[in-house]
């Protein structure tokens, strides 16, 4: 607000003791404070009612405004409005992952969205997050694209206040104002050429934003908010810690990336950076790593960073540790995810850690994801993992889920299969699934992974639900939305070492044999929540140890981390899964922090 210099009333008000503005910062009014400007190319328009007249009609005629938020631009469109959606989806070049939505108040909410107790508390609270709530009544279908569920959010600006009260739809879509998989836009200037291809008008104003943020995510799971993002709102609030972190930097993974700064007892995580693998991204992660510095004064003692050799977040730490002349701690990715959940609960001592996710970097230089492990914050023992299976083409089939599917049967059942029988490989074709055989058999291009990921990117395609993903994590997310029915019922394996899923494909390609389609995606996650039980009490009987740590972003999928905590907490299990930060690969960065105090203490 310093460019903003008080009129004569606002400033007689700053310094009046017996006022309620009596040095409040951000004091200002229409005269002296930031105002909004409203353009299209055609007009430009100052008066704040006049902007919100033109945009409300803008919206009713399915067109897309761009507005500037807090923490950066957003588009918006009326969420009834299936060709508008349309539009704004082709427009932003993101082809089917949900957009979030805005509605005017918590009773239009209700007509759409069932909510609880739980949900409704958070959904309402100042942070204002977006909550992923079951779907009532559907909005445009482009919106959700099938999925079951909807990212809601209230009004937390005055100017969305505003706004509604010119709308006459109860809800638009709102999300960021950026092109998929770069960073929000927050600069006036860039907004007006790229936003200004996507949007039939801008709507900014003249204060800058210092700060990027997105707004955060949040679902209610097992009773308790779970963060999927976190970014507005809940940073850069801290994280207590029981053991003194010194001045640990840690700088993340990969994709879904967040620093943190470890100083004394408190750990403070970065907003959501996102996928550092963008340029705009990386850049943005240094930016932000720079005013957080600043902010805090923070210098750090000792950095820590993934085990994976070739994130861009490892090479930082490696030029960083050589320039400052101070200690790097590579962290195994899983232990990091358990680690994670272990400094939110203060927990300082041995747990049967257990961590389903997609993709981490394993101390044998294979890819894991499907861990169960003996963890300590010092260290960790893998006691045992997921059945390994091969990725013809690597990253193609993380793209292509059904190449996991045809590698689980290839690996299980062998060429002889009738592969065809399958509609999924039908539809590939004999060509592709001739091609697929060899380069398994011949381990070309086919990295093995124990990734919990995998495994539901493999049902998923089998069901018909996700053969190929168009966003990250669309096959599960398809497979979680699609449990109707339910049931007790699961699917037989062997909890061995490792825990293989023979059986269970079996089973299920008779299921899908005899058309019994709808109880599939509840068998497979009530599965998978037997063999967590049933690992755990092995690891328990071995160990004598209690309390259990769920962590990765498999544990984001609401039924199997309730189900998970249902049967373990029946066994008398102590169970402790993420809250304040994210299960996924956003809440890594602390556990990092946690392990490398802990191990920096015995270095000095």
């Amino acid at each position: 607000m310093k460019p903003f210099r008080m009129c004569p009333d606002c400033r007689s008000e700053y310094n009046d003791i017996s006022d309620r503005r009596f040095h409040a910062q951000p004091v200002a009014c229409d005269s002296c404070g930031p105002r909004y400007t409203y353009s299209d190319g055609e007009k430009v328009l100052y008066d704040l009612k006049s902007i919100l007249r033109e945009t409300a009609a803008l919206i009713h005629a399915g067109k897309t405004v761009a507005i500037k938020g807090t923490g950066g631009y957003h588009l918006l469109c009326d969420a009834l409005n299936e060709e508008a959606v349309r539009v704004l989806r082709r427009n932003k070049q993101r082809e089917s992952r949900p957009f979030a939505v805005m509605f005017r108040d918590i009773e239009s909410l209700r007509k759409y969205c069932y909510l609880d107790h739980e949900e409704s508390a958070e959904l309402t609270s100042w942070r204002r997050p977006i909550m992923i709530l079951k779907q009532r009544k559907q909005l445009a279908p482009s919106v959700s694209n099938g999925l079951t569920t909807t990212g809601a959010m209230l009004p937390y600006m005055p100017v969305h206040y505003q706004l509604f009260r010119m709308l006459e739809t109860p809800v638009i879509v709102l999300t960021s104002g950026n092109i998929s998989d770069e960073p929000i836009i927050t600069d006036d200037e860039t907004a007006a050429v790229e936003l200004g291809r996507i949007a039939d008008a801008l709507i900014s104003y003249n204060r800058k934003i210092i700060n990027r943020c997105d707004d955060s995510v949040v679902r209610i799971i097992d009773k308790k908010p779970a963060l999927i993002r976190r970014s507005r709102g809940y940073v850069p609030r801290p994280v207590d810690l029981q053991l003194d972190a010194g001045n640990i930097l840690a700088l993340g993974v990969g994709q879904k990336s967040t620093f943190c700064l470890g100083k004394g007892k408190q750990a403070i995580l970065s907003q959501y950076i996102g996928d550092i693998s963008n340029l705009a991204t990386y850049e943005f992660m240094k930016e932000a790593l720079e005013r957080f510095s600043k902010l805090f004064r923070f210098t750090p003692e000792a950095i820590a960073c993934d085990l994976h050799p070739d994130y861009l977040s490892t090479k930082l730490a490696n030029e960083m540790s050589r320039e400052l002349g101070i200690p790097l701690f590579r962290i195994q990715h899983h232990h990091a995810h358990i680690a994670s959940c272990m400094a939110e609960h203060r927990l300082d001592e041995p747990v049967i850690g257990i961590s389903f996710d997609g993709t981490g970097y394993g101390t044998d230089g294979t890819i894991w994801g499907g861990e169960f492990l003996i963890a300590g914050l010092n260290d960790f023992t893998r006691y045992t993992y997921l059945d390994p299976v091969a990725l013809p083409g690597g990253d193609a089939a993380v793209r292509e889920p059904w190449r996991t599917a045809f590698s689980y049967l290839y690996k299980y059942f062998g060429s002889s299969f009738d592969f065809m029988s399958v509609p999924v490989f039908k539809q590939a074709g004999q060509e592709k699934l001739k091609l697929l055989a060899e380069m398994l058999d011949k381990n070309i291009n086919s990295p093995l992974s124990s990734g919990a990921g995998r495994l539901f990117d493999a049902v998923s395609a089998l069901l018909g639900l996700c053969t190929v993903e168009t966003f990250d994590s669309e096959a599960p997310l398809r497979l979680e939305s699609a449990i109707g029915e339910k049931t007790d019922e699961h699917y037989p394996y062997t909890a061995g070492s490792p825990v293989v899923f023979r059986e269970m494909f079996r089973s299920i390609l008779d299921d899908i044999r005899s058309g019994n389609l709808s109880m599939i995606p509840a068998k497979f996650h009530n599965t998978l929540a037997m063999i967590i039980l049933e690992v755990a009490e092995q690891m328990s009987s071995d160990t004598s140890i209690k309390k259990v740590v769920l962590s990765g972003g498999c544990f984001q999928n609401k039924y199997l981390l309730e189900r998970t905590c249902y049967l373990m907490r029946d066994k008398d299990f102590e169970v402790y899964t993420n809250s304040r930060v994210p299960s996924n690969d956003g809440g890594v960065s602390l556990g990092q922090v946690a392990i490398a105090s802990k191990r920096f203490k015995q270095c000095v």
